[in-house]
């Protein structure tokens, strides 16, 4: 699964560059512990740049509250299950996540201790792409944005803290053909089948710190041990 990852490399404008859409001001940068229900960067499938709220919320909810249990979705299965069914089979409802690292955690064998976490990268940190899945809804009156990001089967290196981890996109390609409306819902799931190989990842153990989904939890200390 994912459950929480970080943003911190590149500028706006580098990002904005890489990803070939303008990025809405108002956070979402140097993140270095993005939790469930927090606004995250997101590139959608009409081309736009957004801030979606972690934590897909459907669009007939009447609250907030299933938001937290909707924040991985198993592309395995997205294609037949709503409320990811239609949001698969359109380009409009697919997105990139934007990242650069995600944590995972070791759990230790003294139940008593607190869970060890690490975070991964890929290619020497340099930002990625998520494939992520998100909608509209109204609650209160208000109108949401929320996205869930897709999960498949971990490489190697991942699969020694877990047996799920997050569908990121290889490559600029990848992640133009996730967008693309000539692209079907099951031709988009293709490319969430393979996990990205463990040659282009790296991992390192984080700060303990990073286990507190709080707003003060942040900072580049959160991505060392020590």
């Amino acid at each position: 699964m994912c459950g929480r990852f970080t943003l911190t490399a590149g500028q706006r404008g580098e990002l904005e560059t890489r990803f070939g859409a303008a990025l809405p001001i108002g956070g979402g940068l140097e993140r270095y512990n993005v939790a469930p229900t927090e606004d995250v960067l997101a590139v959608c499938g009409d081309g736009e740049g957004r801030l979606l709220r972690w934590g897909l919320i459907p669009h007939w909810a009447k609250d907030l509250r299933g938001g937290a249990r909707m924040i991985n979705a198993r592309s395995e299965t997205v294609g037949s299950k709503r409320p990811f069914s239609t949001l698969v089979a359109a380009a409009e409802g697919r997105c990139l996540v934007l990242a650069d690292g995600f944590y995972e955690w070791l759990r230790p064998e003294d139940s008593k201790a607190a869970r060890v976490p690490f975070r991964f990268t890929v290619d020497g940190g340099a930002p990625f792409a998520f494939a992520g899945l998100w909608t509209r809804a109204r609650i209160d009156g208000e109108r949401v944005r929320s996205v869930t990001i897709l999960t498949t089967t971990p490489n190697p290196m991942v699969g020694r803290l877990h047996d799920r981890m997050p569908v990121i996109l290889p490559d600029a390609e990848a992640e133009a053909a996730w967008l693309s409306d000539d692209v079907s819902g099951a031709e988009a799931l293709e490319l969430c089948r393979t996990p990205l190989p463990e040659a282009r990842m790296a991992v390192v153990a984080a700060n303990p710190a990073v286990n507190k989904p709080d707003p003060d939890a942040e900072g580049p200390h959160l991505l060392s041990a020590g």
